[in-house]
């Protein structure tokens, strides 16, 4: 069996930038451990599969370990592939997921998710949070629904941090956002999930659904402008709109190909 393959970078309007994702495009499903094997072989944070239904498209996405169960970029990636590749009529795609009902818009070249918002509350931090980062000592900690997200004071110490990872991998959760004021935008993070096989994340849009109700509030503004600070960076859009996050980003087509799969 043959499938389609697409990789290409999201949240970037350069190749080589932004967080690298795989879209393949399914005329039905295959079996949930085939999909598991070609993320883990593709070896990118995500790897997205969609198949058409009814009435838009049914999304899953894949890391290199386990399957999740919301991932921006690589929808943002998928979006690209159904509208530009595939030449999609609409100005609006409907995708099914395991996070309900999602929608990705197109307005030039700025793809827009509509994702949930994430609710946070104030948070004990385990031991091994504040041991694997105790450099950034002192800061606060709130929790979502998947992630820790970690405020400390300035885009300085994002841009500067060396987490340890082994110790970071302990803590029960899918993941740890670290956040700060920007210098030059509103706000700047940096994600990091070795629980997912990832140990830090270029860009991650599903984190971005617990970062803008986070500052709107702090910022007290529901549009803002954010900076993902890894070495790969990533540039996003964001609005909060009641229980909904808009996430906007560019994407860039990197590499078009064909999986052997027999």
């Amino acid at each position: 069996m043959k499938l389609p393959l697409y990789q290409l970078d999201a949240f970037t309007d350069r190749l080589f930038a932004g967080n690298p994702a795989a879209v393949v495009p399914l005329e039905s499903w295959i079996p949930d451990e085939l999909m598991q094997q070609i993320a883990c072989e593709n070896n990118l944070a995500e790897t997205a599969f969609y198949v058409a239904t009814e009435t838009g498209f049914h999304i899953r996405w894949f890391t290199p370990t386990t399957e999740v169960d919301l991932c921006g970029h690589a929808t943002l990636a998928a979006a690209y592939v159904i509208f530009i590749i595939k030449e999609y009529p609409e100005s609006e795609i409907s995708f099914d997921s395991r996070s309900g009902l999602l929608t990705v818009s197109r307005t030039d070249s700025w793809f827009t998710l509509n994702f949930p918002a994430d609710t946070l509350h104030i948070a004990v931090a385990p031991p091994a949070l504040h041991e694997s980062m105790s450099a950034l000592e002192p800061f606060d900690v709130f929790k979502g629904k998947s992630d820790y997200l970690v405020v400390v004071e300035n885009e300085t110490q994002i841009r500067e941090m060396t987490p340890d990872i082994l110790v970071l991998s302990t803590i029960p959760t899918r993941g740890v956002i670290v956040t700060a004021p920007g210098d030059e935008v509103d706000f700047v993070s940096r994600f990091f999930a070795p629980q997912s096989g990832i140990d830090e994340d270029p860009v991650t849009g599903s984190a971005h659904t617990t970062l803008i109700p986070f500052w709107a509030e702090r910022l007290n503004k529901t549009s803002m402008t954010a900076r993902q600070l890894s070495p790969r960076g990533g540039f996003l859009r964001c609005e909060l709109a009641g229980d909904r996050t808009l996430i906007s980003g560019q994407v860039r087509l990197y590499l078009t190909g064909e999986i052997e799969t027999e």
